[in-house]
């Protein structure tokens, strides 16, 4: 199990929120509201929040935007996850990722059919990394975005869990780019 290191500081975050829903306002967004409630109680900064329609290139333009920031580290979306024809978040933002997070995945689900059972199949969450920037794509749901938050994100966005977190690793997520090439390398 986690531990929070109590010698270690917290180091804050700037995370955007992105909710996609053809039906949502700012005004009755609870997804949206319950993710940007919970990561600033927990000492994060919302960076930035937006809503976008179920539309592929409309959401690929907000999170373009957004791993482009150098002021935005982190990345969560909340909606169009499911099944549906218009539940495209997945096809919209996994093109984007350098490198897959198949452990987030696996362990939303297994928070989630604790509390709904085999419903949470029903549920395509994903995540991954681009430009440096986390990206957390979950449910539209108020109680998918309460559980992938306090179960999963919560800590390791928290530079102080132990034994490993996202925010120890974060200075090196771009080293590919800033390392030049061998000598003699022919790629």
């Amino acid at each position: 199990m986690s531990s929070i290191d109590e010698s270690k500081s917290f180091i804050p975050l700037n995370i955007a929120v992105l909710t996609i829903s053809d039906t949502r306002s700012l005004a009755d967004d609870k997804s949206g509201t319950t993710l940007a409630d919970r990561l600033t109680a927990a000492g994060h900064k919302l960076a930035a929040r937006e809503i976008v329609t179920d539309d592929v290139e409309a959401i690929r333009a907000v999170i373009r935007r957004w791993i482009a920031d150098p002021a935005v580290d982190a990345v969560i979306t909340t909606g169009g996850t499911g099944f549906t024809g218009r539940d495209v978040t997945p096809e919209a933002v996994e093109p984007l990722f350098e490198k897959r997070m198949d452990g987030f995945s696996i362990a939303f689900h297994m928070l989630s059919h604790a509390k709904i059972g085999a419903s949470t199949i029903q549920s395509r969450a994903t995540a991954g990394v681009a430009g440096a920037t986390f990206i957390f794509c979950l449910p539209g749901s108020p109680g998918a975005c309460r559980d992938g938050w306090d179960g999963i994100l919560a800590a390791q966005l928290d530079y102080r869990t132990r034994p490993c977190n996202f925010v120890e690793i974060m200075p090196r997520l771009d080293e590919h780019l800033r390392r030049p090439k061998a000598k003699g390398s022919s790629a």
